[in-house]
């Protein structure tokens, strides 16, 4: 006959299998729901308890990962800016490599669209990621006769560029409807009426448009083409 403990007689209970009881966070994690709570609601949204919430678990357990909401910031910049492709340079010529980059550049915030004011204006002290990438585009740069002391307004040239055309692709598509003012504005409502009957989208075709003359521009005004 088994004694108490043996099989049959355990007094332990058996372990339940499944999800822990408590949610396992990490910094991934974390992240991951923070830039969504910034991307469908914008920087407001993003509160220490709205993060947690969305977590399933207390402020004082988040806090125990991170220390504040200017630390999540640096966290969804790099998790952001690690999407950004920067393989063209030293593959590609200079031309071709900076349009590369500032197209995957614009994609991926046009997928963000509320964190364009918050990123153009964090420092990027804590996101390797982002200096990696800046760190590509300046030697670029240098490497193709730029002077050092042009390289960082022609960067945020660029990015002014390329922020602003994130932006554009939330804009309305009637955005320049003029159907009270035709009398006033016959020149710019043809102008409209021709463009969308090209069918082309006109968000994607402003900016290849203008990022090619801006490439084109800006290297050639250094002479380096």
């Amino acid at each position: 006959m088994p004694r108490q403990g043996e099989i049959g007689m355990s007094t332990e209970s058996p372990r339940r299998a499944g999800r822990p009881r408590t949610a396992i966070l990490n910094r991934d994690r974390i992240t991951e729901h923070a830039l969504s709570l910034v991307s469908q609601d914008g920087y407001d949204a993003l509160t220490m308890q709205q993060l947690a919430r969305s977590l399933g678990v207390s402020p004082s357990a988040l806090y125990n990962h991170v220390d504040s909401k200017h630390d999540l910031l640096q966290w969804i910049q790099e998790l952001v800016m690690a999407q950004v492709d920067t393989s063209a340079f030293g593959k590609l010529d200079i031309h071709d490599a900076l349009i590369q980059w500032a197209t995957s550049y614009r994609n991926v915030f046009a997928l963000h669209i509320p964190l364009i004011p918050i990123i153009a204006v964090l420092p990027v002290a804590n996101s390797p990621r982002t200096i990696a990438m800046y760190e590509h585009v300046a030697e670029t740069l240098k490497t193709h006769g730029l002077a050092e002391s042009e390289v960082i307004p022609t960067i945020v040239a660029l990015e002014s560029f390329i922020f602003g055309s994130a932006m554009d692709t939330g804009a309305p598509h009637d955005i320049f409807d003029t159907s009270n003012h035709r009398e006033a504005t016959p020149h710019f409502t043809q102008a409209v009426a021709a463009q969308r009957a090209t069918g082309v989208n006109t968000s994607d075709d402003s900016f290849g448009r203008g990022l090619r003359a801006l490439v084109t521009g800006l290297l050639a005004s250094r002479d380096l083409t």
